[in-house]
């Protein structure tokens, strides 16, 4: 049995096909708030634990003979990090514990090891999430990922309008940048081939780093049309935020984690040959945000 959260994020949308195709036989099960955004094919073919996997009683149902779980914290705006990662998953940890799952592979950030890994925000709060579950005996992987594609689905109505998309760190800073796919498709081995034991992390980096500069030159090739990057200071990221309503102290958790990745926290990762992420940003690009911004 494995057990797969978020099953209609990003991650978990792509996991699930993964899954369906390649188990086996092995039973499937998600915990979902609405299962009406699940596919129906989908529906069919797994079984639904209904709730918050942030709530005691949905995932000791939830893990009750589990062999794996598929573990991804949702962000929370609403709260501040350590709360919305370590606390959201403390109860997920004593069911792996009540319940003796032997495997969890969780969706984490890089850093761990350097310098800056204390300061950096939600990225800080995200390794103290991935402390918790390691210290409830389970053999977990981390998967330690570069900034998403996906993320810059959210500027699409600038790059339409304006030509434009905007981040805080410095126009030639290269890091990590991988597809959401990618991601689910490293998780899905994971989860389906489980002779590894013990704690670690697994890095997810896709097929080479990026600078804003690279994104807005490759994202104008596939458009195109010229698109440039425009550096916002850290304030004003912070002001625009707060404006929205959002927790100050979360607020900060994403300024202090921009900029941490704006000092180097991604860099220096080694790419590995065992997890390969094969989607190129010219890819995604033609794929998705071509779509996006064109709509």
């Amino acid at each position: 049995m494995i057990v797969i959260t978020a099953p209609t994020g990003n991650i978990g949308s792509r996991l699930l096909p993964l899954l369906l195709e390649s188990a086996h036989g092995e039973a499937l099960r998600v915990v979902v708030r609405d299962p009406a955004r699940l596919p129906a094919p989908v529906r069919e073919r797994v079984e639904v634990v209904l709730g918050s996997h942030g709530d005691p009683e949905v995932v000791d149902r939830a893990f009750e003979g589990a062999d794996a779980v598929f573990w991804l914290v949702p962000p929370d705006s609403s709260r501040p990090p350590e709360e919305g990662y370590r606390g959201f998953t403390r109860p997920a940890a004593e069911a792996l514990g009540a319940h003796r799952v032997g495997h969890v592979v969780g969706v984490s950030a890089l850093g761990r090891g350097t310098a800056l890994a204390d300061r950096a925000g939600l990225v800080t709060a995200s390794l103290a999430m991935d402390d918790l579950i390691a210290g409830t005996g389970v053999a977990y992987r981390a998967l330690a990922s570069g900034s998403f594609f996906e993320n810059l689905l959210d500027e699409a109505g600038s790059i339409r309008e304006h030509g434009v998309f905007t981040d805080v760190v410095d126009a030639g800073r290269k890091a990590p940048f991988v597809a959401a796919a990618d991601i689910a498709a490293v998780a899905a081995g994971l989860l389906l081939e489980r002779s590894w034991t013990g704690v670690g992390s697994v890095p997810v980096l896709g097929p080479r780093d990026l600078s804003p500069d690279d994104v807005a030159r490759i994202i104008g090739e596939q458009l195109g049309r010229p698109v440039r990057y425009e550096r916002q200071p850290l304030d004003a990221l912070y002001t625009t935020l707060v404006g929205y309503g959002l927790d100050e102290a979360f607020v900060q958790g994403v300024v202090d984690m921009k900029r941490a990745k704006d000092e180097g926290l991604d860099a220096g990762v080694v790419r590995s040959p065992g997890h390969p992420c094969p989607t190129t940003f010219e890819q995604w690009c033609a794929q998705t945000l071509k779509a996006a911004v064109l709509s």
